[in-house]
């Protein structure tokens, strides 16, 4: 295919050459009624280039198939059988692969390292999970992938799962044995959906982890806005091999999408396609040797530490993407919330995850040696700054974080619920999720049975300023759990 097309572009550009007066949504009219203050701060162009996407970047009838040749091209980019854009986000695209395989009362794999979005899904659903349990590690603090081997032992034990949902790479740029997971389910004939929100990058170079297609996974869904181009929600599924009816995916995807998709982010999706077969493997080799160089730099930094190796040593992760880079802020005596805090505050310099003793640093190819500057600057100067003792976040045997899960997630959520002093809840049904966020993966799920380490773990995280947005009650001072009998 010609990869130097971009028809969204196109349409978008021969929209421009047309000057079309509209009488239909949207109501600003291409910004002639947007307000002056927004168009100062939005620039005008971003409303000019909002507009139908039928009858407005296509006719009525999509006889031009802009979206259908867009989508080709992208499917051929990446050596997939088949793509879909979204602009609901990944969080959508997850839900409705999920459908695709699924039906209400159905079992499915699920790696418990999932995002909420899963959670939602089988909220929304009624799919059974069968969690396959990450591999913790008591050194780090943090969760590796479920191997292959757990999910192996989940089809023995639950032959009729229909198939397996697995999140890689995570947040932290830790990646599954994709291949390996892969060959356990479709040796039984069951497909293999990957929430790859944070791969979009990955088939345009050879130095990062295997694609999810390249691995044999049926289903992939991808965040272009992630590690990307695209503007935010912008996301993709793609679609291989015949264990997924590819109706049935886009009938899925159509129940939960808008009716009113914004052609700025199928744009900016095409564009990022074109640019990524053109050039990606450069702009990627270069972001990848930017990212090695800064790795280097901030383990000089006194009392920070590059967590690396340890991540794909035996038992760890299958593989890293090493454009994410993790940062241990343990010796220098403080925690990455404060981290965090302290570079916005004061550097404004922004990192996307934080934990209680670390920080993700995620480089993409549109850094350069002046922003990688700015960071390395801002951490060294973060660790010349006295700081306040960090409050300690209790972290529980891995068996307490292991939650026993007694009805599921859709029947805790409908169910009757009250509301109990957090150090009431052990032993309580959780009937509403709560999730450190970043990175987004819960720590209690509707229909799990609640445990006073996992309590103690989220209130002492809040105190020391861990966010957990979802929850009822943000402070956890209270938990919502099922109504006792």
């Amino acid at each position: 295919m010609n990869h130097d097309e971009a028809p969204v572009l196109d349409a978008l550009a021969q929209y421009h050459q047309r000057d079309y007066a509209n009488f239909c949504p949207p109501g600003h009219k291409q910004g002639r009624g947007a307000d002056e203050a927004v168009r100062r701060t939005l620039g005008t162009d971003v409303f000019r280039s909002d507009l139908l996407a039928t009858g407005g970047m296509d006719d009525r009838l999509s006889r031009g198939k802009v979206l259908e040749r867009a989508q080709d091209l992208m499917a051929d980019a990446v050596a997939a059988e088949q793509a879909f854009f979204s602009t609901c986000g990944s969080s959508l695209s997850v839900k409705s692969a999920m459908m695709a395989v699924a039906a209400p009362g159905d079992e499915m794999l699920i790696g418990r390292d999932a995002h909420k979005s899963v959670i939602a899904g089988l909220t929304l659903t009624g799919i059974k999970p069968v969690w396959v349990r990450p591999r913790w590690d008591d050194e780090l603090h943090l969760a590796h992938p479920p191997s292959p081997e757990a999910f192996e032992d989940a089809l023995e034990a639950h032959p009729d799962a229909v198939g397996a949902l697995v999140t890689s790479p995570s947040p932290y740029g830790t990646c599954s044995d994709l291949e390996g997971i892969a060959e356990v389910c479709h040796r039984r004939g069951k497909p293999v959906i990957v929430d790859e929100a944070w791969g979009a990058h990955l088939p345009f170079h050879d130095e990062l982890p295997t694609w999810a297609m390249d691995a044999g996974a049926d289903v992939c869904v991808v965040s272009i806005h992630k590690m990307g181009a695209g503007f935010e929600q912008g996301s993709v599924f793609h679609l291989q091999g015949d264990l997924v009816d590819p109706v049935r995916l886009k009938q899925s995807a159509d129940l939960l999408s808008t009716t009113s998709p914004n052609v700025l982010f199928y744009a900016a999706m095409d564009g990022w396609r074109r640019q990524m077969v053109l050039h990606g493997k450069d702009l990627l080799g270069g972001a990848l040797r930017l990212a090695r160089s800064v790795r280097a730099a901030i383990d000089a930094l006194p009392g920070l530490n590059v967590v690396e190796d340890q991540l794909v040593a035996k038992e760890a992760s299958h593989d890293l993407d090493r454009l994410q880079i993790m940062i241990d802020t343990l010796e220098a005596g403080i925690s990455g919330y404060q981290a965090s805090d302290w570079l916005r505050a004061e550097r404004a310099v922004n990192v996307g995850l934080a934990d209680h003793r670390r920080i993700v640093a995620q480089f993409t190819f549109a850094d350069d040696e002046k922003s990688a500057d700015r960071l390395l600057t801002a951490l060294a100067d973060l660790t010349r700054t006295s700081l306040p003792a960090p409050r300690s976040v209790v972290l529980p045997a891995p068996r307490e974080l292991e939650l026993e899960s007694v009805m599921s997630p859709r029947e805790a959520f409908f169910a009757a619920q009250e509301t109990v002093p957090a150090d009431e809840a052990a032993g309580r049904i959780a009937a509403e999720q709560l999730t450190p966020y970043p990175p987004g993966i819960p720590a209690i799920l509707p229909g799990e049975l609640i445990t006073a380490g996992v309590v103690e773990y989220l209130r002492s995280g809040v105190e020391a300023t861990m966010a957990v947005p979802d929850a009822a009650d943000q402070s956890v001072r209270t938990i919502r759990v099922v109504r006792s009998a």
